[in-house]
């Protein structure tokens, strides 16, 4: 279980490499620090653990790759402010969320 998520947000995700050949694959459900720039969007999520994700990153650097979420639960921003559910995100393919990150930059 998950303090950032809840259950019924993680039915719906497809299990750890379930979406391995795929090109687009959707970014389900979108974490941020609302005091700094780094957010993850979450492709995959381990039903076996209910705690690794593979998704993509937003931070230092864009990347695609596995992050827990027992390790967000404990990060903070730069003001101290806990990472947060983006309650407004809708799914999306992950080439959007990719081309408007390479857009913004």
């Amino acid at each position: 279980m998950s303090k950032l998520i809840p259950d019924e947000f993680l039915v719906s995700i497809p299990d750890l490499y379930q979406t391995e050949g795929s090109l687009n694959p959707i970014c389900h459900i979108k974490l941020f620090t609302p005091d700094s720039n780094w957010s993850w969007y979450i492709i995959e999520f381990s039903k076996a653990d209910k705690n690794t994700c593979y998704g993509y990153v937003q931070g230092l650097e864009h990347e695609l790759g596995y992050f827990n979420l027992s390790e967000l639960e404990s990060a903070r921003g730069q003001l101290g402010l806990a990472i947060e559910l983006d309650l407004s995100f809708i799914p999306t393919a992950f080439a959007i969320i990719k081309n408007y990150d390479y857009e913004s930059s």
